[in-house]
């Protein structure tokens, strides 16, 4: 074996402790021995061993104890548990605790050996695995976008550039494609990112409250009082304000977004007098918003006033090699939320990834591997768990149908799987609801639930 280390058996039989001190030595590694756990935690805070073979039974505190205290000295020290017979039980309690693995006497040398190679391969893979990450992190990230295609790249530029000014800026793309992702890195690439960036969706608050969420309200209350309620315009005073699916708006609305725009200045609903305001406005929309001012639906004027500089974002299906760099990062994430130690995916996971559509994007995506990351049982992420409820069309089974008909099916196909539960298909799709129910009405599905006729 090539690589050794340093490793700590800690038992308090001798003829156990200088069996292993010998059969690892002579297997090449640095062994250092102690025979208690106060000497065992010693030698941790001074020498850092890599691993520790620990007796579960020890003079005045057991293995157990002895693992969660060498945890929080060194929190990346592996543990292997030596039990006897009858003790497995509580081995298995101690690997939920944080041990590697257990192992049984009598055992062989060469078990243990074997045991030991093992963690170093896989702490030498976790080692590898985080340096390239952070290259590729290094290299492919800029303000939480992970992105190594060159349109992103030039996205990217673009937002460094666009930052530097208090323009308005008008994002495009589908749903989950990233929109509010950019507006956040244009915030804070910008001068204004000590101040406060309020998001809102414009098609996820009904229309007689949307009015009041953006301008406020103030008035009288019913004993009497005066009562000032601060909007996302108010709050979002110096800073920015990001209106998503701004092209769900009203012709009402679209007509006081125009005069907020031009006069900088609003009236809270109910009140009289006009308030200042000085944000930078970002908004996005998965709608093609010059076919709406075709169809009388949208106000040209404001949509020039919103895109001063127009950003579109490609879909996930347009700039697939951003794909396995995207993965990995939401792996990372993930595994600290869920305190897993997956290594990464496995080639056919990895092509798996590349030949789905994604027609819920980034978003979907992220799901995807969140789901993977909570039911994966090995080292790897593999296609069994990616392929459980969400990732039902891969690329080569939908080759000669046009896109509309791929979201189409695939939104029936999600909808039949959670039989007919819009907000259960709207988390796996990654899409927000009211997104779901007009992509529903556009393409005329019609879902039934269990026992409705």
């Amino acid at each position: 074996m090539q690589n050794k280390t340093k490793v700590l058996v800690v038992d308090d039989e001798a003829i156990m402790r200088d069996s292993l001190h010998d059969w690892l030595t002579d297997a090449g590694h640095e062994v250092l021995i102690a025979e208690n756990a106060r000497q065992a935690l010693e030698i941790i805070r001074r020498e850092q061993p890599g691993i520790a073979v620990v007796d579960l039974v020890l003079p005045e505190s057991d293995g157990l104890e002895l693992l969660k205290k060498a945890r929080q000295i060194s929190p990346n020290i592996q543990v292997i548990i030596i039990t006897a017979y009858g003790s497995v039980p509580t081995a298995i309690t101690a690997m939920k605790e944080g041990a590697y693995d257990y192992i049984e006497k009598p055992f062989s040398p060469k078990k243990v050996e074997l045991m030991i190679d093992k963690m170093i391969e896989r702490q030498s893979l976790l080692e590898e695995n985080i340096s390239l990450r952070q290259k590729l992190e290094d290299k492919y990230s800029f303000e939480n976008i992970v992105a190594k295609s060159s349109r992103m790249q030039k996205i990217i530029e673009m937002i460094k550039i666009v930052a530097r000014s208090s323009a308005p800026v008008l994002i495009s793309g589908e749903s989950g494609s990233g929109k509010e992702m950019v507006a956040r890195a244009i915030h804070l690439q910008s001068e204004r990112r000590v101040k406060p960036f309020i998001a809102i969706s414009c098609a996820g608050i009904p229309e007689n409250l949307l009015e009041t969420e953006l301008f406020g309200h103030e008035g009288n209350n019913l004993n009497g009082s005066y009562i000032h309620r601060k909007g996302k315009f108010e709050t979002a005073n110096k800073g920015t304000l990001f209106m998503d699916e701004v092209g769900n708006l009203n012709s009402n609305l679209q007509v006081h977004l125009l005069r907020v725009i031009e006069e900088e200045a609003f009236t809270p609903v109910g009140g009289n007098e006009p308030l200042p305001v000085e944000v930078r406005l970002i908004s996005a929309t998965n709608k093609d918003i010059k076919k709406s001012i075709e169809a009388g639906q949208f106000l040209e004027d404001l949509y020039y006033r919103l895109g001063v500089v127009n950003i579109e974002l490609p879909p996930l299906r347009e700039r697939r090699e951003d794909i396995p760099v995207l993965a990995d990062f939401f792996l990372r994430k993930f595994n600290e939320e869920n305190q897993k130690k997956l290594l990464g995916f496995s080639s056919e996971a990895v092509d798996y990834l590349l030949k789905y559509e994604w027609p819920g994007n980034v978003r979907e995506l992220e799901n995807a591997i969140e789901r993977a990351t909570i039911l994966a049982k090995g080292d790897y992420i593999e296609v069994p768990d990616l392929s459980q409820q969400s990732l039902y069309l891969p690329r080569k089974t939908i080759i000669g149908k046009n896109l509309q008909d791929v979201e189409k099916n695939h939104i029936l196909n999600i909808l039949i799987e959670v039989n007919g539960n819009c907000s259960e298909a709207s988390r796996v799709l990654g899409i927000s609801r009211m997104t779901l129910y007009n992509k529903i009405r556009a393409y005329g599905l019609n879902i039934k639930k269990p026992g409705n006729k």
